[in-house]
């Protein structure tokens, strides 16, 4: 019995030993792996970068790898930096809180405000890809927790800032000042005819979007009513996610409206509405992964790091979409030559521009806009346009910004619904 015992013991210390030993083995490679970790870490954030910030003259600085790639700009080579206004030019009311800090960390002109020039080009298919058909200036307001939208319709007349023929606003980036950069031509529009600082661009193409669009999974919409932009080219009405394609199809569309590009430029904010919607349904990984296959594919140019653009996605998330405010540039369509042209009605676009946009500046007067009227006050035709606004929630809920369709088209429209809810009566019948 105690030979048996002490076997028995024997056996157990064995197995005791062995599972020590086993454990040891664990702690040892948990170890190693955690100080590799931290080695790792340690070599990441530690400044052994070399890196020359354009933001700040060129200079030169150490930066950590991590840093490096959240606060590289890829996409900047492709348009270059813009040169903004000072907060001297921007003209700061005295009354402004000067201590204010908005806890954005971006380079901006006036604290509280951080304004996005975005500039969609026409198709390299069916265009010259030089021409920037869709003009939005987006200004995110953090005092007011707030966004504001203005669209500058293609055709606006910008006479001092574009020597083509057009006269066009569309032709500033291509027609411009030959001393600038063909981004900062444009900025320079923006801010000399409107006064407000633009602290950073983003540009991209109509191919470009379809892909982008696709990126993300597609937009859910309720189409109000059906777009058909060729014969094989149709988007129906109703609930459905748009793709890529089918984005750019309605982008473009403009025929079948009654105010034409006018048309075309209310229609983009039904799209505006279903696309913010789907932003905000997307958590941060979604974002951060969609934005950095959008740039390796380069399908966007910006003066923006991926950090940047999380930011302002992160703070985008947090506005209501009541408080998303679109406005359009006002004025009327007229002919100069034979060009149709938007002319600006420059009294109602100051005031728009004053109220909503410059919040935190001394008024701008009609002596200081560079703004340029074809038809000059008092000789209006149409002042239909002068307050063509509202908010996205508006937009989603009650179709505040469907354009209005011209009598063909929605006739056609209307002929081809009854025919089709006909064909569907009849063949649940025979079902039946």
């Amino acid at each position: 019995m105690p030979e048996q015992k002490k076997n028995k013991k024997d056996k157990t210390d064995v197995f005791l030993s062995e599972h020590d030993t086993a454990v040891n083995v664990w702690i040892k490679i948990i170890s190693i792996l955690l100080t590799l970790l931290l080695i790792g870490l340690m070599i990441l954030h530690a400044p052994i970068i070399q890196y020359t910030s354009t933001d700040n003259f060129n200079q030169i600085m150490q930066i950590s790898v991590m840093k490096y790639f959240k606060t590289r700009k890829p996409m900047q080579y492709l348009e270059g930096n813009i040169k903004s206004m000072n907060q001297s030019q921007a003209e700061i009311r005295e009354d402004v809180d000067k201590e204010f800090n908005d806890g954005l960390d971006l380079k901006q002109t006036i604290e509280g405000q951080f304004t996005v020039l975005f500039l969609g080009f026409d198709s390299t298919e069916n265009g010259s890809g030089l021409l920037h058909d869709v003009n939005y200036m987006i200004q995110f307001n953090l005092r007011t927790a707030s966004m504001n939208i203005l669209q500058i319709p293609r055709d606006t007349y910008t006479p001092s800032y574009t020597t083509a023929y057009t006269h066009k606003f569309n032709s500033v980036y291509n027609f411009g000042n030959e001393k600038k950069s063909n981004i900062q031509r444009v900025v320079d529009c923006v801010q000399e005819n409107y006064g407000v600082p633009i602290d950073a661009y983003v540009t991209t193409t109509c191919d470009n979007v379809a892909e982008i669009i696709d990126i993300v999974g597609g937009v859910p919409i309720d189409m109000p009513y059906p777009v058909v932009f060729e014969a094989d080219k149709v988007i129906p009405n109703g609930e459905q996610v748009l793709s890529g394609e089918e984005t750019e199809w309605f982008l473009r569309f403009r025929y079948g409206y009654r105010d034409g590009d006018v048309g075309r430029v209310q229609a983009q904010r039904i799209f505006m509405a279903a696309a913010m919607r789907k932003a905000i349904s997307m958590n941060s990984v979604q974002i951060f992964s969609a934005m950095n296959k959008i740039y390796k594919q380069e399908l966007i140019a910006t003066d923006m790091s991926m950090e940047d653009i999380s930011r302002l996605a992160d703070l985008a998330g947090t506005i209501d979409m009541e408080n998303v405010n679109i406005f359009m540039l006002p004025g009327e369509y007229t002919t100069a030559g034979d060009q149709s042209i938007w002319s600006v009605h420059k009294s109602a676009a100051l005031e728009i521009l004053n109220e909503h946009f410059r919040t935190q500046q001394v008024p701008l007067s009609a002596k200081k806009s560079t703004i340029v009227e074809y038809i000059p006050e008092g000789e209006y035709e149409d002042n239909s346009y002068d307050n063509l606004s509202g908010n996205l929630q508006e937009i989603e809920e009650n179709g505040s910004a469907n354009p209005e369709l011209n009598s063909n088209y929605k006739n056609k429209f209307d002929r081809d619904y009854d025919n089709r809810n006909q064909k569907e009566t009849e063949s649940e019948t025979e079902e039946d």
